[in-house]
């Protein structure tokens, strides 16, 4: 075994402040089941955007790169449901979403596909590498198997009844009708979803990553080297590392993906989270021959964006398996958000309960930067958040029209009216302070708009840009050129009045398109038609000049950037969501694939579920909630993810089978207090009968937590 658990050394390692020379900016690779919707955009391709478009505009070396994630669980279960291939069901989504990200504006230098050819080979070749060094764990286990279909099952092909709520088409991770976490074993009569028939145990042969191995350099890398992070990474790899690590599977029984490289290795495929980071190895291959220097040179920062639901993907799994391939850089920042919610509810595509971008950008033409703003300025940096479609029309009518673009479109009226359509001089000798103090907030916005960006605070960055737009408007308002009128008895010194005004206002102006830019690239551009002027005003180190625009050059008449959104179009949009909205059970697809659709729904379970169907007092005091301690435990024989635990609940002890057993060791349970449903119908789980059932409750990070007593209580006692 190799030696993992050195430090990360120089290349990696310490902490230090230091020149970047290249940056490599990743976004999460969209799984190309479906459209992304607007929660994709906050999440995570819109930050990434902005942040590279500043990495540009101050001309640092940037490669931005993204590509659809094509293979996986879900791709498979829509093929067979609609009748058609995998294959076709990439084929169809990679376009969908591939244009829709391009129309919003999301400016990345590749967008590939991790079917490409180039894909499969680095990512076999990356595999092949920790095999010759002898890190993976070759094991065998048991695993559902559909002796029809002739396949392994994973947990998305298993159907049954819910024990819960007798939903009778739950699937084996999950139930869509009421939320609940299950496991294969838990489902009332389980049948394949691929022939309907009854699966059974099987053994099979797989490669696990020994995490474990990796912890140290883990809480060493992240722990104490990159404290920075934002909380929400920083808590949830803690989390992680402190509950310890375990072996991994990087293989998985499949026909779609990846095939295993090694000879034995007939119907193996890669993982689907071994070969999707890779992607963005594969993807900067495809872009550029020196692919190597944004990979291995200790010079380059590099930076994934992506939802909180990926955090452990790119913080924990992809960093252990490039420490162990020993030649790549590994990533300085990983600032993922939070989740965006849509008019109060959890954003799910399999209630329909989303706005997909596709469909935005048919029904607002024009509008692409209206959205690019809106979810920038509401974007869920800290927290989930929530888009509502009022406040949609609200940012757009009483700020982007009404102030930004309220303000450019008077100092261009303005200008053509009392200056002749051109720039007019400043006159040194009639400034005033309230000349001076907007010079000031010209200058002094730079630097905090650049501060913002680069601690990715984009909210705080916009709300910069938009705020010197309302300290213009502002300036316009105590000026007054409109009164300043040629006619008087100081008529010279009035023109002089109105030119300083207008030329500053006019430089005001350059200096928000040149800070809008990463936010509103499509109304920049705008701005530069109106000014006549090329990109190259636009790089970062411009702004704050009050000499951009040269006196005496003529501008273009005005146009309005923004136009206002009525109440009978946002009626429209709120009647669509509502019209499209699916019942739970009738869903056929995972829900809650908020801000990353990248998340393999076998591998992780969101801890925000929504709130289930109401229900009287009644309903709830049927229930007989009881304290229990577990004084025994033990896995049960040929179930993976089943422990078999004895409860004393003080006036008796109980058998309860529970599937946590990829959460907790046996012998680190006994002697927990539990609650306990005691009045449950038993029935029977692999061959034992279970009386009951455990409450726990899922972390950010999915790890399962027991709810119990905060101290010591008498086996038996009642909660309510």
């Amino acid at each position: 075994m190799a030696d993992n658990d050195n430090n990360i050394g120089d290349k990696n390692g310490l902490k230090e402040e230091k020149e970047f020379k290249r940056y490599l900016i990743t976004a999460a690779l969209p799984y190309a089941n479906g459209p992304i919707h607007i929660g994709h955009l906050a999440g995570v391709y819109l930050p990434a955007d902005i942040y590279v478009r500043y990495l540009r505009a101050q001309k640092r070396d940037v490669k931005f790169v993204c590509g659809s994630d094509e293979h996986g669980v879900p791709i498979t279960i829509r093929a067979m449901k609609e009748g058609i291939t995998p294959q076709q069901v990439v084929d169809k989504f990679h376009a969908i979403i591939k244009s829709s990200l391009e129309q919003i504006g999301v400016s990345f230098d590749i967008y590939s596909r991790t079917s490409n050819p180039v894909h499969h080979k680095t990512s076999q070749n990356f595999f092949l590498n920790l095999y010759e060094k002898g890190l993976f764990e070759e094991k065998e286990s048991e695993q559902y198997y559909d002796e029809k279909a002739k396949t392994f099952l994973a947990d998305r092909y298993i159907i049954g009844t819910c024990p819960v709520c007798k939903n009778p088409n739950a699937y084996g991770d999950q139930c869509e009708k009421c939320g609940s976490s299950l496991s294969p074993e838990m489902l009332i009569n389980p049948r394949s979803a691929l022939s309907d028939a009854t699966p059974i145990k099987k053994k099979t042969r797989h490669w696990y990553f020994p995490l474990q191995h990796y912890e140290a350099f883990l809480k060493q890398w992240i722990l104490e080297d990159h404290k920075e992070w934002k909380n929400n990474v920083y808590g949830q790899c803690k989390s992680w590392l402190d509950n310890g690590l375990q072996s991994r599977a990087m293989t998985r029984d499949s026909n779609w993906g990846i095939q295993v490289p090694l000879p034995d290795a007939e119907g193996k495929v890669l993982y689907v989270w071994f070969d999707a980071p890779i992607g963005y190895i594969s993807a900067t291959k495809e872009l550029i021959s020196n692919w190597e220097d944004y990979w291995k040179k200790d010079d380059t920062r590099m930076i994934h964006f992506i939802g909180k639901d990926n955090i452990v993907f790119h913080c924990i799994i992809f960093p252990a398996m490039l420490k162990a391939h020993g030649d790549f850089v590994l990533p300085d920042n990983v600032p993922a958000n939070e989740f965006l919610n849509i008019e109060g509810d959890k954003v799910s595509t399999s209630r329909n309960w989303a706005v997909w971008v596709n469909e935005y950008l048919k029904d607002f033409k024009g509008c692409e930067d209206v959205l690019r703003y809106v979810l920038c300025s509401n974007a869920p940096e800290t927290k989930d958040n929530d888009f509502t479609w009022k406040d949609f029309q609200e940012k757009n009518n009483s700020e982007l029209a009404s102030i930004f673009g309220n303000f450019v479109n008077r100092t261009f009226v303005l200008m053509h009216k009392l200056c002749n359509g051109k720039v007019p001089v400043l006159h040194g000798d009639v400034m005033d302070e309230l000349d001076k103090a907007l010079i000031e907030d010209i200058q002094s916005a730079k630097t905090k708009v650049e501060n913002a960006i680069e601690d990715f605070k984009f909210r705080e960055a916009l709300f910069e840009v938009i705020d010197l737009s309302r300290k213009g408007n502002k300036y316009m308002q105590e000026k007054e050129p409109w009164k300043k009128v040629a006619g008087n008895d100081d008529a010279g010194n009035n023109q002089k009045l109105i030119d300083n005004c207008l030329h500053l206002c006019l430089q005001l102006t350059a200096n928000l398109a040149i800070l809008v830019n990463p936010f509103l690239p499509f109304t920049a551009k705008k701005m530069l038609h109106l000014m006549k002027v090329v990109d190259k005003i636009l790089d970062w180190k411009n702004a704050g000049s009050i000499k951009l625009l040269s006196v005496g050059y003529s501008l273009r008449p005005p146009e309005i950037l923004f136009r206002k959104i009525d109440d009978k179009e946002i009626e429209t949009q709120i009647q669509k969501l509502k019209s499209g909205l699916v019942k739970p059970e009738n869903a056929d697809t995972k829900t809650n694939e908020q801000a990353m659709p990248t998340v393999n729904s076998q591998e992780l379970t969101a801890n925000d579920q929504p709130l289930k169907a109401q229900i009287q007092y009644d309903d709830f005091a049927k229930l007989d909630l009881r304290v229990g301690k577990i004084v025994e435990a033990e896995k049960v024989e040929k179930a993976d993810k089943l422990l078999k635990l004895e409860i004393d609940l003080g006036f008796e002890k109980r058998t309860i089978v529970s599937g946590i057993a990829l959460h907790f060791k046996p012998e680190e349970i006994v002697g927990k207090q539990v609650v306990v449903v005691a009045n449950l119908a038993p029935r029977k789980m692999r061959g034992i009968e279970s009386n009951g059932m455990i409450l726990m409750a899922e972390n950010a990070a999915g790890k399962l937590i027991f709810v119990n007593p905060d101290e010591d209580i008498d086996a038996g006692s009642g909660v309510s």
